[in-house]
């Protein structure tokens, strides 16, 4: 079972599995090397990420602050461009997109998936090839399609009837014919939250395979001169350990893709399985090895198309989380340690769910640690708040930190670099976050900190 899937039972009953404490750690000072970026580690006590002192970091760009680990995220690139040479690795944008990332790409060989005009911006914004560019979404504004025509996008996965008309249309006016593919839903239970979950038939993704839904998108597609249909799509969720879904919907597109040249005398080249690929976010946790999903996937795909007489197309992965996800942490200042006796403990920190809304949004979890110094005082069971006007308001909601913990402290929480940035608000009128990145001993700001003016800017 998915770390999000909180078990259904009788609140009055025996404490639920979620609502049980953790077991205090052996280490309350241990950098996990699974859990954090992979240059970090503790010197003279304090927790150090590419080189640097948090300490330093803090006093020169504030709290709360956004640290990604540049040779982290480099490296994961060129483990999936390894693992997955001679398929294409697309980086989903959504988990974390800024011009410097899309650079990072750039250098390493990558594409990326966009979802929306305002993402398909910041990639064309530094010169990224508009061929290595994919866009996603399932509502696609004309303007949004115009702009992708206009830059000449590798891929425009559809979503819709209405999109494929609305495509087919704005394709033929500009004289352009890009390259298609049919975003599939292929019922596929991925064991994961609800809300990150993209593959059953009742929600907003994709036409549906039980239905005939997305056989009928390929007859529309095929109907239109102006489309090139290339391949099916498919993605069936978010934070997935188990790869089982995965040969799954191998098998149902595949069934697809035999219907489509018996039917059409077509095959298609291109078949995209998404990713979704998880995380060690907690102790517990166990993130997939890349090299194996890699090899398992192609595996699973040759193996399906031999034995529905198809040749085997080329495999396409959309990876977002495991490239940026570990390599990003998220330092905070504690503002007040409130001690709820019997329960536990509270410590305030000075952001919350506007920089981190996954813990109130799906009970994402988190670890945490004591990251300007090293303590060996007793472990204290602790709620790791913000400072919103919500209850609800979280980032970690159980962990253990040491009994010292004192307003001043800085506390850092691992695997933040995907979606925390992408899913940042300004509630409460609190400015996000500045994203520095480090490599070497030095720190360079790579997305600006809103100040007050920013916030106050373009109110009349």
């Amino acid at each position: 079972m998915s770390r999000f899937a909180h078990p259904a039972g009788d609140r009055h009953a025996e404490t639920p599995p979620h609502e049980r404490p953790p077991l205090a750690p052996a280490d309350l000072n241990r950098i996990n090397p699974a859990i954090w970026p992979r240059t970090s580690s503790r010197v003279e006590g304090a927790l150090t990420v590419g080189g640097l002192d948090v300490r330093e970091l803090a006093r020169e760009f504030g709290t709360p602050l956004y640290v990604l680990d540049e040779d982290d995220v480099r490296s994961r690139m060129r483990d999936y461009a390894t693992a997955f040479a001679g398929s294409e690795v697309h980086y989903a944008g959504k988990a974390f997109l800024c011009k410097e990332i899309v650079r990072w790409l750039q250098d390493e060989g990558l594409g990326v998936d966009v979802a929306s005009g305002g993402e398909l911006a910041v990639a064309l914004s530094v010169g990224f090839p508009a061929e290595r560019i994919t866009l996603h979404g399932n509502n696609k504004s004309a303007a949004e399609l115009t702009r992708a025509l206009e830059a000449g996008v590798g891929h425009i996965v559809v979503d819709s009837y209405e999109e494929i008309a609305r495509l087919g249309y704005l394709a033929e006016r500009h004289g352009k014919r890009p390259k298609v593919m049919v975003r599939v839903t292929t019922g596929v239970e991925a064991h994961t939250h609800e809300f990150i979950a993209t593959a059953h038939d009742d929600q907003k993704f994709g036409l549906s395979l039980n239905s005939g839904a997305a056989a009928e998108a390929v007859r529309r597609i095929l109907a239109l001169p102006s489309l090139e249909l290339v391949g099916l799509h498919s993605h069936i969720g978010s934070q997935i350990v188990d790869t089982a879904g995965f040969e799954v919907a191998a098998r149902r597109l595949a069934s697809l893709l035999v219907q489509i040249k018996e039917e059409h005398g077509v095959v298609l080249p291109e078949l995209d399985l998404g990713g979704g690929y998880g995380i060690a976010y907690v102790e517990d946790d166990e993130a997939p090895d890349i090299k194996l999903v890699a090899d398992g996937l192609r595996e699973i795909v040759r193996k399906v198309c031999t034995d529905a007489g198809l040749p085997v197309p080329r495999l396409a992965v959309e990876p977002g989380r495991t490239i940026v996800g570990p390599g990003g942490i998220t330092l905070y200042e504690v503002g007040t340690v409130k001690d709820v006796e019997g329960l536990r403990t509270y410590v305030s920190i000075d952001g919350g769910m506007s920089d981190n809304v996954r813990t109130a949004l799906y009970g994402a979890e988190y670890t945490a640690v004591l990251a300007s110094r090293e303590s060996t005082a007793p472990p204290m069971l602790s709620r790791v708040v913000g400072k919103h006007c919500e209850s609800g308001d979280m980032v970690v909601r159980d962990c253990y930190l040491p009994a010292d913990l004192a307003p001043g402290d800085l506390i850092a929480i691992a695997a933040t670099g995907a979606y925390c940035r992408s899913l940042a608000s300004n509630y409460n009128y609190l400015p996000r976050p500045a994203v520095v990145a480090v490599a070497d001993g030095e720190a360079r700001v790579i997305v600006r900190g809103e100040t007050e003016d920013d916030l106050l800017r373009g109110q009349l």
